[in-house]
């Protein structure tokens, strides 16, 4: 039966509380366009995109007017390209060239896939690939990039750490005139998933299927506007309240992809049931974690108020859906979120807090702006540091770092759109380099061993 109370509660949240599904992302296998001659193997890519994602944004949009249901973005994923640079060789900027234009034919917001999977080594096409990324993201507005350096089973690619600290660095020194925007299209994964709707870190696992549907929804407004209706909850009350608003808030993910996948005629995948922020007022993880009871995100405590979030929105969620993936959770990006920003710019929050919090959300160190003459090492350590959190933990995590170039801490950095604003955070400047030019590979956990 319907119920009147859900449907307005549902329209509450759309109008009132930033309720939204952030992005319908179309996964599309890139296998069958392999070539030995890198410009066929591009006219494949090009005419398979534009084919099975011709109507994915019309789709979308009729779907927001019929159910009302605003839909922000609509993406495209694909398949590593550093598999199919190692079959016809060439240049991997022709691969970018291409992506970008399919984008544009169709349309989307962006397209994600420009990426490697190294995390036991470099195979044919891998370092030709990630070589090419500063060039390939300052030649590209919609194409975004990532690297998977490590995993709880295969531990941490120490020599690809360091190379992808020095290309963070290149890709920002690019684009230094355009707020080293390169930098934030590129993020760096520890068991990165392969079904991740989300940019930049989507792409198209290989053991995906040729085509699928996967929705990533939002609501981080919601939840705040539940939990501030209960000042006097206890804090178990408290995780129930969010397990209850996840519920709610995954239903309607699960209803666009299952429709979605209805009219485009391709599977649907999963829900990826995170709290994606936004810069915009209200719509904020840091402002959940403050209606808790801290005075402001970074404050002790905030580790623990986010671990309880993370798991009260994965166990709501995953009732909502028949098939939930990707991420999942919380994500805290510092320039996309209004409270992290708030709380960064106060120096409440800093980089070792934030570290401290990625040990139990669901990404990483996300749209983090540090001053632009941060070494390559430097920005190596942080890569490995997070990688080591996310392989001893048998959980996805990952780097986004923007070195801005020509600033210093305090100033700040402004992308627009959802991808915000950032003030320049303070880093330990200290050394790591002689770690970092050992090179090698950090083995993989004893608990890895689970054969």
């Amino acid at each position: 039966m319907i119920n009147t109370n859900d449907i307005l509660e549902t329209i509450r949240m759309i109008q009132d509380e930033c309720l939204d599904i952030r992005t319908t992302t179309m996964g599309i296998s890139l296998l069958s366009c392999a070539d030995s001659d890198i410009d066929k193997a591009c006219a494949k890519i090009y005419d398979k995109i534009c084919t099975k994602a011709e109507k994915l944004v019309e789709t979308g949009e009729q779907i927001e007017k019929e159910y009302g249901i605003p839909i922000i973005n609509k993406r495209v994923s694909v398949t590593p390209i550093a598999i199919l640079a190692g079959v016809s060789g060439g240049d991997p900027v022709k691969y970018a060239l291409t992506l970008e234009k399919a984008a544009q034919t169709i349309g989307v917001n962006f397209i994600g896939g420009y990426s490697a999977l190294v995390q036991k080594g470099f195979a044919a096409g891998d370092l030709e690939l990630i070589n090419s990324i500063p060039q390939a993201l300052a030649q590209t507005e919609h194409l975004c990039s990532s690297v998977n350096i490590g995993s709880t089973k295969a531990g941490i690619n120490l020599d690809a750490v360091k190379i992808m600290g020095q290309k963070v660095k290149e890709a920002a020194e690019l684009t230094k005139d355009n707020d080293c925007i390169a930098a934030g299209k590129l993020v760096i994964f520890c068991n990165a998933p392969e079904d991740n709707p989300f940019m930049a870190g989507a792409f198209h696992g290989v053991s995906e299927p040729d085509c699928v549907i996967n929705v990533g929804v939002s609501g981080p407004g919601v939840v705040r506007s539940a939990v501030s209706k209960h000042p006097d909850y206890s804090i178990n009350e408290i995780a129930e309240l969010i397990k209850k608003t996840a519920f709610k808030v995954t239903r309607m993910g699960q209803l666009v992809g299952v429709e979605s996948s209805r009219r485009l005629g391709v599977p649907f995948g999963i829900v990826d049931l995170s709290l994606a922020p936004t810069p915009a007022v209200g719509d904020s993880v840091a402002h959940i974690l403050e209606e808790i009871g801290l005075e402001q995100c970074g404050a002790a405590g905030t580790t623990a108020c986010l671990a309880m979030l993370n798991d009260a929105v994965k166990k709501g969620g995953v009732m909502a859906s028949s098939s939930v993936g990707g991420l999942s959770g919380a994500f805290i990006p510092v320039s996309e979120d209004a409270g992290m920003i708030a709380a960064a710019r106060s120096g409440s929050l800093t980089i070792e807090k934030l570290e401290a919090m990625t040990a139990v959300c669901s990404v990483g160190l996300d749209m983090i702006v540090i001053p632009g003459d941060t070494t390559p090492e430097v920005i190596s350590g942080i890569i490995a540091d997070e990688a080591a959190i996310g392989m001893v933990n048998g959980k996805t995590t990952a780097v986004r770092v923007i070195p801005a170039i020509g600033k210093k801490i305090g100033d700040e950095l402004e992308f627009g759109g959802l991808l915000g604003s950032g003030p320049v955070m303070k880093v330990n400047t200290k050394s790591p380099a002689q770690f970092i030019n050992r090179g090698g590979k950090i083995p993989a956990p004893l608990h890895s061993l689970k054969n």
